[in-house]
């Protein structure tokens, strides 16, 4: 058979519109407890499973989708990039790269920005770079990096050991030496940790890494006075700030950058997830200070090529043509308000609503036996797409294009969905 005939006859055994989920099971690695539903298309805030069935996507990717699906202004971006230049190597130089990064630079504190491909790589490329800081600037020999409970930083060996959850360490040690953990939002752990490991003959912290708004911990924003009291700390022992905007920068909190909510610039920071609206690509920026990576230091692949790059500027400069920080600020009020008020109606199910922008959280009591995945599976058979946050808090991510009248479909779902399981 010829190669012609092979391209004009599809294998249906491999064509994923023939969609058969025992034989995914049976190909795939079960890395993933995955939901019986298998979406094959989306517009907007909505998508559409194999059966044709629409849903209300309050999930977008986990805060990835940043533009919502197939928007107009990444369908040509894509179709344009791909069809001019998708990939070099970081031999060359890359315009589609400079002209992000000087994005990025002009709008927010950072100097310089290193591109991978996801929000690991992005945090292993800050720890990397604040281990050198340590050991080239501050003569560190044994560096160690304060993170904090509850915190998500990747799947990484390193990153999982940055992680505060065991739950993501349990069957891979040995762990990366080198990381210490305190409580989010309590400074006096910080100081009493640091005291404890600088007591020695030898100082040991090097830097501290933080969410400002943990995201996978339970949607818990950070206290301003805290993230100032970090800061100072940091000034005064000149060790670095790390912060990790993979879930909660680009536009998500409201503001670009979730520093800005807290009043304070971090010394390195981290994007990923809605940089590239559901392209993959991930960034370390740092301000000039703390720039010490020399050629061969780091690098990626495919990190920065123009294809993820060209997408990413296109994402960039949609959310300040059409007002999307705006839109997400006020929305994120919208569906503050009204997930209170169904807190209010459930006093004894909902214990907290909190968030930034559109990132949010419900905390279900800890006195229910009710669990956020529940509440999940009953909005999703509703035709809404909802994510956990751990076992008691659902959470609330929809693209950054959602309207209002969206937010209250969604709202209205939701009531249902739970007068459904407390009935």
């Amino acid at each position: 058979m010829s190669p012609e005939t092979l391209i004009s006859q599809p294998n249906l055994e491999t064509n994923p519109s023939v969609f058969d989920p025992a034989e995914f099971d049976a190909a795939v690695m079960t890395t993933y407890g995955r939901f019986p539903l298998a979406l094959e298309r989306g517009q907007g805030c909505r998508v559409w499973d194999t059966e044709g069935r629409a849903y209300l996507d309050f999930v977008a990717g986990i805060a990835t989708c940043t533009l919502g699906h197939a928007h107009p202004a990444m369908v040509k971006a894509v179709t344009e990039q791909i069809q001019k230049l998708h990939h070099v190597s970081n031999l060359y130089y890359i315009p589609e790269q400079g002209a992000l990064a000087q994005w990025l630079v002009a709008h927010s504190c950072a100097d310089r920005v290193f591109f991978c491909n996801s929000g690991a790589e992005a945090n292993e490329g800050a720890i990397k770079l604040a281990r050198k800081y340590a050991h080239t600037v501050l003569h560190i020999d044994d560096p160690v990096i304060l993170t904090a409970h509850a915190s998500f930083h990747g799947r990484t060996l390193a990153t999982i050991t940055a992680t505060g959850q065991p739950k993501y360490q349990k069957n891979f040690a040995p762990l990366v030496p080198g990381f210490a953990y305190v409580p989010f939002n309590d400074i006096e752990a910080i100081k009493t940790a640091i005291a404890e490991l600088d007591g020695g003959e030898k100082r040991r912290v090097a830097a501290i890494l933080l969410e400002p708004l943990q995201g996978e911990g339970g949607v818990r924003p950070g206290d301003v006075s805290y993230f100032q009291a970090v800061r100072q700390i940091c000034d005064d022992l000149g060790i670095l700030l790390i912060l990790d905007e993979v879930q909660v920068g680009m536009g998500r909190s409201g503001k670009l950058w979730g520093y800005e909510n807290l009043g304070i610039e971090p010394d390195i920071f981290t994007s990923a997830k809605g940089l590239g609206g559901g392209i993959p690509i991930g960034a370390t920026l740092c301000k000039s200070s703390c720039n010490i990576f020399q050629p061969g230091d780091h690098a990626s692949t495919y990190g920065g090529n123009p294809f993820a790059c060209g997408v990413a500027l296109t994402v960039c400069q949609t959310l300040e043509q059409e007002n999307l920080l705006v839109n997400a600020a006020q929305r994120g009020e919208q569906l503050r308000q009204g997930l209170q008020a169904i807190a209010t109606q459930y006093p004894n199910l909902i214990a907290e609503v909190r968030g930034w922008g559109l990132i949010n959280g419900l905390e279900l009591s800890a006195e229910t036996e009710m669990t956020s995945i529940e509440i999940v599976k009953v909005a999703m058979a509703a035709g809404l797409l909802l994510v956990p946050a751990g076992p008691k808090v659902v959470r609330f991510v929809p693209p950054l294009i959602v309207t209002a009248s969206e937010v209250d479909e969604a709202l209205a779902t939701l009531g249902k969905a739970i007068a459904q399981l407390s009935a």
